[in-house]
């Protein structure tokens, strides 16, 4: 039987846009429903009164009178008074914390209140690695054959690619409740192609429900600023936005610009480099390289999203970095930002990546994250047509830029009316 899609609920575990880089993809994806023409009810557990233009959202509280809300807080106090975090043993045991557990109850009794609504489609958002909603979802069998589970990263985090193989306490709790995820969804959604691919080699059913909704931009929600006094617009500026994790190393990339700088000495009074995010694993390299190389501009920290986004639309070159390794099947929140101001894209990745699978195998400013003799090159392809003319330095995409539009989500969305 067809379905088909006009109601959705969808159930987040936040709509605040200032807590993490991955609720301002969620709300994304949430606005563009709207302006796809679908009716939206938002039930969110932020921890306070967040409201979507045009939408109706309600907050889901927290219970406070529960046997699970009074142990997670006596292990919070345990841990602040001994300084010993007991979290890491109860999650061995149980597979997730008692905050966890409280939370998910909590949306889980909202999720039973809305079974009685004639919705067509359920819609369950998560950040980090948590995946709240999803878990809460399961107890509530009635909703099953309406539901689509996002799935914005690997999980477990034993199932993230090297370098980022790291195994959490109870891990083997953890995979059997995605593999419940992978069985019970209707549809599963994922930010990327080979990330669908990459779960769907662990929990295979993903390969059948699986459907790929890319990262939505969000250019409606940006009030234009003044450029800040750091940047100065009339230079060949680089810029890499975002946080250097453990495994996201920037030093190829300063020695791949150190070196392109060595070979074209006359560039120094024209280029800049701008490192922005909070980078702790390598603040003391960071501050090394500031301190002897003036073209090179580094804040260690967050700065706004409308700050960051005004830049991307402004500089010459936006810069995406990922880990050295095999395989990258993430596809990286800002990289609709990057589309949309038309910039040329210097992608430092695997050969396997979704960011390369998109910008497709002929595109020219593609190298591995370490290759410095490759990255230096490339940034001076860059600056020689630069200093040609700059206009004729754009990505000019319209095949991405429709991939990533309000369009092509509606007729995603509406194909799941044949296919079920």
């Amino acid at each position: 039987m067809n379905i088909k899609i006009k109601r959705i609920l969808v159930i987040s575990e936040s709509i605040d846009i200032n807590d993490s880089s991955g609720t301002k993809g969620r709300v994304a994806l949430i606005n563009n429903l709207v302006k796809a023409g679908f009716d939206l009810k938002v039930l969110h557990y932020t921890p306070k009164d967040v409201f979507l233009e045009g939408i109706d959202c309600f907050r889901i509280k927290e219970r406070k009178f529960a046997g699970l809300y009074l142990l997670s807080r006596l292990e919070r106090v345990f841990t602040r008074v001994t300084k010993i975090s007991l979290n890491p043993y109860f999650e061995s045991w149980f597979g997730f914390s008692f905050t966890f557990f409280n939370d998910t109850q909590s949306i889980k009794k909202a999720l039973k209140r809305e079974i009685v609504d004639n919705y067509d489609l359920v819609l369950t958002l998560s950040k980090g690695a948590s995946f709240k909603p999803h878990y809460a979802i399961l107890d509530v069998p009635e909703l099953h054959d309406k539901w689509m589970a996002y799935v914005h990263d690997p999980f477990p985090y034993h199932f993230y690619p090297r370098p980022y193989n790291w195994i959490q306490p109870g891990f083997f709790q953890k995979e059997k409740f995605f593999q419940k995820v992978s069985e019970k969804a209707r549809f599963s959604v994922f930010p990327s192609f080979l990330l669908n691919e990459w779960m769907g080699s662990y929990f295979p059913n993903f390969l059948k429900t699986g459907i790929v909704i890319p990262h939505q931009n969000a250019e409606q929600d940006i009030q234009k600023q003044d450029l800040p006094n750091y940047f100065d617009p009339s230079k060949f500026n680089l810029l890499h936005a975002g946080n250097l994790m453990k495994q996201r190393s920037p030093e190829g990339l300063i020695e791949g610009f150190k070196m392109f700088l060595k070979q074209n000495p006359e560039a120094k009074k024209d280029v800049r480099l701008l490192l922005l995010g909070n980078a702790f694993y390598f603040s003391e390299m960071l501050g090394n390289y500031s301190a002897k190389n003036p073209e090179i501009y580094i804040y260690n920290g967050n700065k706004p999203f409308a700050e960051v986004y005004n830049l991307q639309q402004n500089v010459s070159v936006n810069i995406i970095l990922e880990s050295k390794s095999e395989i990258s099947p993430f596809l990286p929140g800002k990289f609709p930002h990057c589309v949309e101001a038309n910039k040329p894209i210097l992608s430092l990745a695997p050969y396997y990546c979704e960011v390369k699978r998109l910008l497709g195998e002929e595109y020219p400013y593609w190298s591995e994250a370490d290759d410095v003799k490759k990255i230096a090159h490339l940034i001076g392809q860059m600056y020689q047509q630069w200093k040609i003319n700059p206009d004729d330095l754009l990505l000019n995409r319209k095949d991405l830029e429709d991939y990533l539009s309000v369009k092509y989500l509606k007729e995603v969305m509406d194909n799941l009316k044949r296919n079920e």
